[in-house]
Formats: structure tokens, C-alpha cells, sequence
């Protein structure tokens, strides 16, 4: 008998904002994402495993940062 078990993370574009980005200090748009991460079993997800966890990533330079909770209220 195989037990196939796992982890999968899964993200989801919340919204976009125009700001300026801490990394190139461009002025561009942001894309806020939300990635949840949960166990799967037999490829079905069951439950998370940790809390959503949002980032924000610059359409100039394509770098990813963590989201302050300002950022998560405005969008």
C-alpha cells in the first residue's frame, strides 16, 4: 500500500497598487499575492498547515517582498 502525502502552496493575486518599489525605486505597479500553503493527501488538499502569508512583487524588476499590514489595508 502507498501513502502519497504532501505540501503544495497556492497563490492568489489580491489586488494591484502604483507605488514605488524599495528595491529598483522605480515608481510601477505592485501586485499584492496571498499564498496559503496546505497538506495534501493523495493530491487532495485537506487542511493549511501554516497562515496565509502576503507579498508584494514589482512588475519593473520582478523582486518579491513580504506585505506590511498597511499595504494589505489599502488594497
Amino acid at each position: 500500500m502507498f501513502l502519497i502525502f504532501g505540501f503544495r502552496s497556492k497563490d492568489t493575486i489580491v489586488g494591484h497598487q502604483v507605488a514605488r518599489c524599495e528595491v529598483c525605486g522605480a515608481t510601477a505597479a505592485q501586485t499584492l499575492v496571498r499564498r496559503t500553503t496546505k497538506f495534501s493527501l493523495f493530491f487532495v488538499p485537506l487542511f493549511p498547515v501554516r497562515a496565509a502569508r502576503h507579498f508584494v512583487t514589482c512588475t519593473n524588476c520582478g523582486r518579491t517582498r513580504q506585505a506590511a499590514r498597511s499595504e494589505l489595508v489599502a488594497a
